[in-house]
């Protein structure tokens, strides 16, 4: 709809590569396996994380800093009404509460299998896997704002519109 949209999982994963800081910890949390050269070991670094919650802990208090930081610096430099911050675990790190509002895309769970498939070409079993580690929707919509439901039986476009309508309302009114 023209607003800008700051992905954080896409600035974790360059950070987690051009941050010579962020690569240090990461090296210093998982060991020199976590890179190969200069290119991150992700295949490594999901095996640990999804069997060591103390490793996805210090994982994330290294990354979610830094991408916060990213985003606090990419917001002060747009020029627009509103921004958009794309976030996986949005809930589940407490950074909703850095946000004015909160806006939740919700999908069937087969639905996201699929999507997630094509888009990453895992297999269901990993999938399940991530999910597994996230909040449900039912757990985000308690917390949520907004909830838009991107499920192919109700049209996007129209709720995104009215979930925009009702945020200049709300930004009108401050």
């Amino acid at each position: 709809m023209g607003y800008p949209v700051f992905y954080s999982d896409t600035e974790a994963k360059r950070l987690l590569i051009e941050d010579s800081q962020l690569r240090d910890k990461v090296i210093q949390i998982f060991g020199e396996k976590a890179y190969d050269n200069t290119t991150l070991n992700r295949s490594f670094i999901a095996q640990q994380i999804f069997t060591n919650p103390a490793k996805k802990e210090l994982l994330e208090g290294a990354v979610h800093p830094s991408v916060r930081k990213a985003f606090k610096q990419w917001s002060q430099t747009q020029a627009t009404e509103f921004v958009f911050n794309e976030a996986a675990i949005l809930f589940e790190t407490g950074s909703y509460k850095n946000f004015h509002h909160t806006l939740l895309v919700c999908s069937p769970i087969e639905l996201r299998i699929e999507r997630i498939k094509k888009r990453d070409g895992i297999s269901e079993e990993e999938i399940r896997h991530r999910i597994n580690n996230q909040w449900s929707d039912e757990q985000k919509m308690k917390l949520a704002d907004f909830v838009i439901q991107n499920n192919e039986k109700q049209l996007l476009i129209p709720q995104v519109i009215e979930t925009l309508e009702k945020l200049k309302q709300l930004h009108e009114n401050i």
